[in-house]
């Protein structure tokens, strides 16, 4: 459906080129039938031709107002819109000729559009009917006295009519041709961007699948090992032991980091940690990811600022939530160990967080493409999953992912959620 949407607004472009190259083509009829007339003294039907340009005006002026708003122009527009030039053009020849005319041979120019600009069969249909009307004015035409004195060479009437024939189809082609097959380069980019977006996202998916299982499958042991070491723990012999009671307690530590891990890996799949959600407020739950985030990595200086400590509002625990903030902590820490900041406050009805880092900031290069997959400043080969999954994630959730460097140096993070999307009911 999209590509089709493509084609259409591709459409519409041509179809903007088609209503200048019909006002190129009445102007072009004014200026032939005015010479023809009084300079060359071809006696002519004027009233009849005068009063099917009148039509061919209106009717493109009607075009132009139409698709000046409308964006989308199917191919059956574009069909109908060269079946009323071939008529203009055939009603003209009637009146002028028929095939006597050298401008018969226009009807070649609107040939050439179809195949371009239709598909295969609506050509067909526009070849069928030029060459139907080609052998309708052999039979069916308005004579005029036009000598056919070929041996005169440049003087003859008709040989010079066929020159200016050509002339203009050639001219008109090679511009507007140009122009046309630029909107459909235009229209073949975007769709060739579409398939590579769709095949990356293919790409993902099919990781997070093959990661999925994997988490799944070591979820088990880890909560087997989280029993033993509880169990541990509270027995007597472990208890009067304070040196196993530390090693037990680092055990636990990183049993959990373990367990964030595979939160991580599940959220990149797009599922969450079979764990049940617990009441809590925004202020607490702020907190609590701090404390674990800095259990799980090595921090020398982190900078808080819980705006809920003064408008704190009931929520329930959301682990997508915290695994994308610990995937921004995490890409803030590696782009400046020695400091982070976390800001965290409400703005009407949206969640903010802002993480702040004081490292080399985004290339020009990554902030224009910001949430594109392997985005990433590491250098490490499918590097900017991070980031690119909590864009996924938070615009599904309804919020928005932002970046920016700073001024003073350093970049800055702003992610967004809906409190709808976690607010107590």
């Amino acid at each position: 459906m999209e590509f089709k949407g493509l084609e259409e607004l591709a459409g519409h472009r041509n179809m903007q080129q088609l209503v200048q190259l019909r006002w190129v083509a009445i102007f072009g009829q004014v200026v032939t039938i005015g010479i023809a007339q009084f300079i060359l003294g071809v006696h002519l039907p004027l009233p009849l031709m005068l009063e099917v340009l009148a039509c061919l005006v209106a009717f493109n002026i009607a075009c132009q107002l139409r698709w000046h708003d409308q964006q989308v122009v199917s191919n059956r527009e574009l069909l109908l819109s060269l079946c009323v030039d071939i008529l203009a053009l055939t009603l003209q020849l009637y009146f002028s000729g028929g095939v006597t005319n050298p401008f018969v041979f226009l009807y070649l120019m609107q040939v050439v559009l179809s195949a371009i600009l239709l598909t295969f069969d609506a050509a067909l249909i526009i070849l069928g009917i030029s060459i139907g009307c080609v052998a309708g004015l052999v039979l069916f035409y308005t004579p005029l006295e036009i000598p056919m004195n070929h041996d005169l060479g440049f003087s003859s009437l008709y040989i010079q009519g066929t020159l200016v024939c050509f002339t203009l189809n050639a001219v008109l082609l090679v511009f507007f041709l140009h122009r046309i097959r630029s909107n459909l380069r235009d229209r073949d980019d975007e769709i060739s961007k579409m398939n590579y977006q769709a095949a990356e996202e293919r790409h993902v998916i099919r990781m997070a699948l093959l990661a999925s299982g994997a988490a799944h499958e070591l979820g088990t042991p880890l909560a087997t090992l989280a029993v033993i070491l509880g169990d541990w723990r509270r027995m007597p012999e472990f208890q009067k032991n304070p040196v196993l009671q530390e090693e037990i307690s680092e055990m636990q530590i990183q049993l959990q980091r373990c367990k964030t891990i595979l939160t991580g890996i599940l959220l990149s799949a797009g599922e969450a940690r079979g764990e049940s959600s617990t009441r809590t407020t925004m202020k607490a739950f702020v907190d609590s990811l701090l404390e674990e985030w800095k259990l799980s990595r090595r921090v020398v200086r982190v900078e808080c600022i819980n705006g809920f400590e003064r408008d704190d509002v009931e929520i329930v625990s959301d682990t997508t939530i915290k695994q994308m903030l610990f995937n921004i902590l995490n890409n803030a820490l590696d782009a400046s160990p020695d400091w982070v900041k976390l800001e965290a406050f409400r703005d009407n009805d949206l969640l903010k967080f802002i993480v702040t880092d004081a490292g080399t900031g985004f290339s020009p290069e990554m902030l224009a493409q910001f949430g594109n997959i392997y985005q990433s400043t590491k250098g490490q080969l499918g590097g900017g999953l991070g980031l690119f999954l909590v864009n996924k994630v938070a615009n599904e959730l309804g919020g928005a992912l932002s970046v920016h460097n700073l001024p003073t140096g350093g970049a800055q993070v702003l992610l967004q959620i809906p409190l709808s999307s976690v607010q107590l009911k």
